[in-house]
């Protein structure tokens, strides 16, 4: 059973492709190969399937088993992936958000993440304590919790980061990030990701981060966001589509032991 793994500015993936997947993709075995002791270790798995009219299918899964509807550096990995697999400098993906397309130039990777919206399902106040002061709603195709801060670096994550994941006020959870402006064009963030904890960067995250500072007049398109793992750029357009720019890498290619794919059909 064939995998690679990818990161993009720290944010690692195991890509696999559906017909190397001998079976289906339950939750428990997701979890297995993602463990980082006793599987092959990542923020998360993509997988990947041909479809027709050219396109890919791409389904995206947290470390906890659980399938997210989309992952900003996880859709650029696969856009990687597949353009480094075919040939290419452009790909059209079909995610759970729908279709979305990635280009190749001067070694970076770009896609289209869509149009952002401050307001979702994923998103209902209710009665209680808001989950923070100075913290902006905004959905990129999944939720997060966007709290400006005044420094973001002697958090502690887990503390502040997971019961915000759980708020009654996010029925599906939610991702939580914490940023400062830096300048018009520069923002420092840490993420806590639902399903993942605290990761190196997140592209979705910080494409939320790029929208929330935008729409409350603290930063101004293109937005660089500094995460601990590198950089990425977002371009913000007026009605909040959302671009999103930064390397991809592959760390390495292998094969999980047969004595491996057999206990994963066991769970």
């Amino acid at each position: 059973m064939r995998f690679e793994k990818w990161h993009g500015i720290g944010n690692a993936y195991l890509v696999m492709e559906q017909d190397e997947l001998p079976m289906e993709a339950k939750a428990a075995r997701v979890r297995r190969i993602c463990h980082p002791d006793l599987g092959a270790g990542g923020d998360g798995m993509l997988l990947i399937r041909d479809g027709g009219a050219g396109r890919r299918h791409v389904r995206i899964f947290n470390p906890d088993g659980g399938e997210a509807e989309f992952s900003g550096n996880g859709t650029r990995i696969a856009a990687g992936y597949l353009m480094e697999r075919d040939g290419v400098d452009a790909v059209e993906m079909l995610t759970i958000k729908g279709i979305i397309r990635g280009e190749r130039h001067d070694g970076v990777i770009t896609i289209d993440a869509g149009r952002a919206a401050l307001e979702s399902p994923d998103h209902v106040p209710g009665p209680g304590a808001a989950p923070a002061e100075r913290y902006t709603f905004v959905s990129v195709g999944n939720p997060h919790c966007v709290i400006e801060v005044d420094d973001p670096e002697p958090l502690d994550l887990t503390a502040v980061g997971a019961p915000i994941e759980h708020h009654p006020w996010f029925p599906n959870r939610t991702n939580v990030e914490f940023y400062r402006p830096v300048s018009r064009h520069d923002l420092r963030m840490r993420i806590w990701e639902r399903g993942a904890g605290e990761t190196l960067s997140s592209g979705s995250g910080s494409s939320a981060t790029a929208v929330a500072a935008v729409v409350n007049g603290l930063a101004d398109s293109p937005v660089t966001v500094h995460l601990d793992g590198g950089d990425l750029t977002i371009e913000v357009s007026a009605d909040l589509d959302v671009r999103l720019t930064g390397p991809v890498e592959r760390i390495l290619r292998g094969d999980f032991d047969k004595a491996f794919v057999n206990e994963l059909g066991s769970l």
